[in-house]
This record gives C-alpha cells, sequence and structure tokens, in this order.
C-alpha cells in the first residue's frame, strides 16, 4: 500500500505493507485524511527536534477486517471517523484515575493515532466513532481539528463562562479556530474573532463572529466595545497570539490554550503583578475523548458545525500541501482525498 513517510528528515510516499490489526484493532481503508497543523510541526521537527516515521492522525475511512475481539466495537463496513487527536485514540488503559475522570490521554499506557496518510491504518476499535451518511468524506479535520476546539468550547461552562457572555477565538481563520467560532456562536457565546487581513477577518464574521478584528486593533476594539473578554480561546501557534489573548481577558476571565507554538518561539512568560491584578484562570485544552467525538458527529450532521476546506489533493501532492500550509495560502482546512495516488 501507498504511505506517506519521514526517512532522513525528508517527507515522501511510499510502498509498505498492509498492516494486520492486532487484539482489540481494526484495519480501516481511509478514504480522506485530513491536514492537520501539528503534522506540519512534526514533518518541519519544530517541536523539539520530534520527526516520527509515520503521520497523519485526522481520518474517514471503512472498516476492512477485525482483529480478535473488536466486533465488540465495530463492524466490517461501518463507515468510521478516527483519531481523537494525535495524542490520544490508540490506546487507554480504562481504569486508571485519569480515564475514569474522562482524562485518557493522560494515561501512563496511552498510545496515539498517527500515521493515516496511508491507504489501510490499524487502529484502536474503541476509539472509533460510526458516521452517518449525511457527515461527507470531506469532515475527516473533524477527528482532531474540530474535536480540540470542541474540547476548548466545552470548557468554558466547566469553568463558569456561560452563554451569552464574550469570548476572542485567536487565530479564529485557521484549521482549528473557524470550528470554535461555529461551535461557541451555537452554544450562544458572543464571538470576538481575532486574525490577520480582511479576507480572513470576513470569514470570521461568516462563519458568525458578532467581531472580527486584526491583532493590532483587537485590544482597542475589544476595550473600548466590550471592556475586555470573559474568555480566550488561542488556537494561535505564535507566542504572540498567547499575549493578547491574556490582554484582551478582563479581571478574572479565563484563558484556555489550545495552539502549541514551535519551541524555537521560546517560552510563554508572565508578570507576577499583571497576573496578580487581572487574576486569571489559565488552563491547557487538547483533543477529547470517544465522548466528545460522538457529540461533534450529531452537531456536524445537524448542521451546527462544517469543515471549510480550501484545498483537497491526491496523497502524491502532500508535500505541496504542506508548503502552501505553512504558507497560510488558505482558509480552513486541507483534506487529502485519494489515498492511492
Amino acid at each position: 500500500m501507498r504511505a506517506a513517510r519521514i526517512e532522513n528528515g525528508t517527507l515522501g510516499i511510499t510502498d509498505v505493507e498492509v498492516p494486520v490489526p492486532a487484539e482489540d484493532h481494526a484495519l480501516v481503508r481511509i478514504t480522506a485524511a485530513g491536514v492537520c497543523h501539528s503534522d506540519l510541526h512534526l514533518v518541519r521537527g519544530d517541536w523539539y527536534g520530534v520527526q516520527p516515521p509515520e503521520i497523519g492522525h485526522e481520518a474517514i475511512g471503512v472498516v476492512e477486517s477485525l482483529g480478535e475481539g473488536a466486533e465488540r466495537f465495530v463492524s466490517v463496513g461501518d463507515r468510521v471517523i478516527l483519531g481523537l487527536g494525535g495524542t490520544g485514540g490508540g490506546f487507554w488503559c480504562g481504569a486508571c484515575e485519569y480515564c475514569l475522570r474522562g482524562q485518557p490521554r493522560h494515561c501512563a499506557q496511552s498510545k496515539g493515532v498517527m500515521g493515516v496518510f496511508a491507504e489501510q491504518f490499524s487502529v484502536y476499535a474503541p476509539g472509533l466513532v460510526q458516521l452517518p451518511d449525511s457527515v461527507g468524506d470531506e469532515e475527516a479535520p473533524l477527528a482532531c481539528g474540530g474535536l480540540t476546539a470542541y474540547g476548548a468550547v466545552k470548557k468554558l461552562r466547566k469553568h463558569g463562562i456561560d452563554p451569552g457572555r464574550t469570548v476572542a477565538v485567536i487565530g479564529a481563520a485557521g484549521g482549528l479556530g473557524h470550528y470554535a467560532v461555529q461551535l461557541a456562536t451555537a452554544f450562544g457565546y458572543r464571538v470576538v474573532g481575532v486574525d490577520i487581513g480582511e479576507e480572513r477577518l470576513a470569514f470570521v464574521r461568516e462563519l458568525g463572529a458578532e467581531i472580527a478584528v486584526g491583532p493590532d486593533d483587537a485590544v482597542e476594539v475589544v476595550t473600548r466595545e466590550l471592556g475586555g473578554v470573559d474568555a480566550s480561546l488561542v488556537f494561535s501557534a505564535k507566542l504572540a497570539g498567547f499575549d493578547l489573548g491574556l490582554e484582551l481577558l478582563r479581571k478574572a476571565g479565563l484563558f484556555v490554550a489550545v495552539g502549541l507554538p514551535a519551541t524555537s518561539e521560546g517560552k510563554l512568560q508572565l508578570d507576577p503583578f499583571q497576573f496578580f491584578a487581572k487574576d486569571p484562570t489559565l488552563i491547557y485544552s487538547a483533543v477529547g475523548t470517544v465522548q466528545d467525538m460522538r457529540e461533534l458527529v450529531d452537531l456536524a450532521a445537524a448542521g451546527k458545525v462544517a469543515t471549510h476546506v480550501s484545498r483537497t489533493g491526491p496523497l502524491s501532492e502532500l508535500p505541496a500541501i504542506f508548503d502552501e500550509l505553512e504558507a497560510g495560502k488558505y482558509l480552513g482546512r486541507a483534506v487529502v482525498t485519494d489515498l492511492s495516488r
């Protein structure tokens, strides 16, 4: 089968053996795979130089065969979405303190999904979620990008930010941020979308943001019109976006970090006196659970959230798609739609 692999620091498309599903695993023929910004970071070695040989963690496909015991979770012929973010979905024990309180990515035995830029992929069957026909293959990025945004928006209520309150989405036109704008709007929040350039801001307005503003004007506009926001969801992969998210908060606001900047960006720094004065709650939000994925699929089927796909292409164009993603040449997401070429 054809699959993307990183060898000696270079991404290429090569022939590899078809995997055999192990116990509780299913072999899925991939029909579409999303191109996530975290895949780009891995290809470029941006995070402490880490470069796994296999990449890709958002996909939709059809179950072809089952390992022993996997029939408890899925059946041959099921159309499924797989991923749960690169850090989850590959395995979790289900019995440790983290699994039992809904944080399986912290499980000591957890394994991620990585390697779906391939014609076929063997995956832990309990992590699969069946799809209705109304959710098309173009929604493959829901498996991580959508799920990550949904997980972040769900944390608003958990931390006392109720519908009707103001939420800033930093990086609102991006691959994750555009989901957050839709979801937060659908849940009744007043959304301030922050991104760069009028084309991207017009896109953010179309998604439902009450205010769409560039980063240079955001503090002035938000302070003047709203007196600050109750929460900032930061999807930017730049530390400047993190700083802006903190600056936009009103006192006792909620800061939700979602983006993961390159190591070269340095460290997030806090002024202790400003920290004292503003008294924010700071949390990180990463991916989600199988139940979150089921809920997100239901929202997509109901038309509450959709992937904005600006770029499609076969597997052979994956290196070019990464170059375009890095250059910011398209809004929303890219999807690999033909894994055999």
